[in-house]
């Protein structure tokens, strides 16, 4: 017999990873949310050494390649292309499965704002229509950590307007790679929102309480006054580290990795 799970939600990676990457550094959080369907994504281009920001080792093989949900076109990686063949993607995999939410980190943050956006008005990208009605309903919950307002022309159109799925905005203080302008471009279009800011840097707080809220946000969302994990985290005396890193001897975990469709990238 199949597990019930309390909610399903879509999750989308940071650019220069993958899904094998990502549900080992979220590898805590899944564990402690067993009622939680977390369905990884890996985004459909494939990056090359010139893709990248910073030296890093690259590999063709596309289990282990690392990838983007779009690329650039320009050394000072400005130009962003391939975000078509992106939604193309989503959308046939929303028009066969439904999710309850949507968690995105980094790039996968700024998509997962442009999808929730893109699902409240289906109109504004004809696509996520099929005979005038849309693939799927719009999502109950985001969560943006570390996110932000793409500059490609999709998203400069859609999220023109605001979009008002409740959207838990994740911000680290000491964030040297998405600045206060950029995570401002999103806020900015968030009319339903809740801000909560960490001390580190570009990455998904893996403290307990950091953990602890995020199941209860996927599970309840807005509806509940669910405190701040900060303010758990400046009084707890339990060690934990807060980096990147997280345990990744995860065991039998409920982290669905779906195979990526490949197009070209």
């Amino acid at each position: 017999m199949s597990k019930a799970f309390s909610k399903r939600v879509l999750v989308l990676h940071g650019y220069a990873q993958n899904s094998s990457i990502f549900s080992k550094r979220i590898a805590g959080l899944r564990k402690q949310a067993k009622d939680i369907d977390m369905v990884i994504l890996d985004a459909p281009h494939i990056l090359r050494l010139e893709d990248l920001f910073e030296d890093s080792e690259v590999n063709d093989d596309p289990e282990s390649a690392l990838r983007g949900w779009w690329k650039f076109t320009d050394p000072e990686k400005t130009v962003c292309v391939g975000m078509e063949e992106t939604l193309t993607v989503l959308r046939d995999l929303l028009k066969k499965q439904r999710f309850d939410g949507v968690f995105g980190f980094s790039q996968g943050a700024g998509l997962a704002c442009l999808l929730s956006a893109i699902l409240e008005r289906p109109e504004s990208y004809p696509g996520f229509l099929i005979d005038d009605q849309p693939v799927h309903p719009p999502f109950e919950f985001c969560i943006s950590a570390a996110g932000f307002k793409s500059q490609d022309s999709i998203s400069s159109r859609i999220l023109s307007e605001t979009f008002s799925t409740p959207t838990l905005h994740i911000v680290g203080k000491m964030d040297n790679i998405i600045s206060p302008e950029y995570t401002k471009s999103i806020l900015d279009v968030s009319t339903n929102k809740r801000i909560e800011e960490h001390d580190g840097g570009h990455f998904i707080p893996s403290k307990a309480p950091w953990r602890k809220f995020l199941i209860e946000w996927m599970r309840k969302g807005r509806e509940e006054d669910i405190p701040s994990p900060e303010v758990a985290t400046s009084t707890t005396t339990t060690p934990a580290a807060s980096g990147t890193a997280t345990p990744v001897g995860d065991g039998n975990v409920n982290a669905n990795v779906v195979p990526s469709i490949e197009s070209s990238g």
